[in-house]
């Protein structure tokens, strides 16, 4: 992207986001948030919102936790069943992209006390009994970034499997580290991390995020989850084959990034 297109969609993404966290004030004020924040974003899921957000545990790992649901441009009145559960929405006025909407979902739950965020998807493929599996390292001080590793049987589809185990192998041998599912919807993370990692993907974040959090010297390490098959409707992230291209495209670049700044903190700049 050129400097002026990218100096534009930087501006339009802090209106939006402007926007959004001041409709969140106005719905839910200035919230203490409990210490496990469960991070979605959604986008046109009114068909699985409902039962994704009423199978959100009320405690996980023995503490308390509420979902933080990002609406990447409202369309179906996905919010008012988030916030007649219970939880929080924010709404973003214009779809940007899943990486967006989780930038955003990570400021409101560091912004609002939260010390722990887990994601997971609003298509209802993360199973809830996985949100402790994965966030338990953390509350047990053996790590700051864990990701969750679905089984090879355990995917549903099987291009989409293929194509984990490839970019798997890839991200392993650029960051030195075992990686074994890369896009795995269900993570763990410490909230103050996410305030300190350079996330600008629009879309593809989950292969950014993992490589920057790794780059950083985060603690990492994985833990086994399952994956279901999506409750109702259709994926947003288009084919497997262009999917697969994008996914490429945010790893390669992410990691040249992540690999330039590690050479600039070596020579002092």
């Amino acid at each position: 992207m050129n400097p002026r297109n990218e100096r534009r969609r930087r501006a339009l993404d802090a209106l939006v986001d402007t926007v959004a966290l001041e409709e969140f004030s106005r719905a839910h004020g200035s919230p203490a948030l409990p210490s496990v924040a469960v991070v979605i974003a959604a986008y046109k899921e009114r068909e699985n919102i409902r039962e994704v957000i009423e199978s959100i545990p009320k405690t996980i790992c023995e503490l308390d936790a509420a979902a933080i649901v990002v609406i990447d441009g409202e369309h179906d009145g996905e919010a008012a069943i988030v916030r007649e559960a219970g939880h929080f929405a924010v709404i973003a006025p214009v779809n940007r992209g899943q990486g967006a909407a989780l930038r955003l979902g990570y400021q409101v739950a560091r912004t609002f006390g939260a010390e722990y965020i887990v994601t997971a998807d609003a298509d209802g493929q993360a199973d809830p009994d996985d949100f402790a599996t994965v966030l338990s390292p953390i509350v047990d001080g053996e790590a700051d970034f864990v990701n969750g590793s679905a089984a090879a049987g355990d995917r549903p589809d099987a291009m989409r499997k293929i194509g984990v185990r490839v970019y798997a192998l890839v991200i392993s041998a650029l960051m030195r580290t075992t990686v074994t599912d890369t896009a795995n919807p269900i993570r763990a993370m410490r909230a103050e991390l996410t305030g300190t990692l350079t996330l600008d993907e629009p879309q593809y974040q989950a292969s950014e995020l993992l490589i920057a959090a790794i780059a950083s010297g985060a603690r990492f390490t994985e833990r086994p989850v399952t994956m279901r098959s999506r409750k109702a409707g259709a994926s947003k992230k288009g084919g497997n084959f262009l999917y697969g291209v994008r996914y490429g495209r945010v790893v390669g670049r992410t990691f040249l990034r992540e690999s330039a700044k590690r050479r600039n903190r070596g020579s002092g700049q």
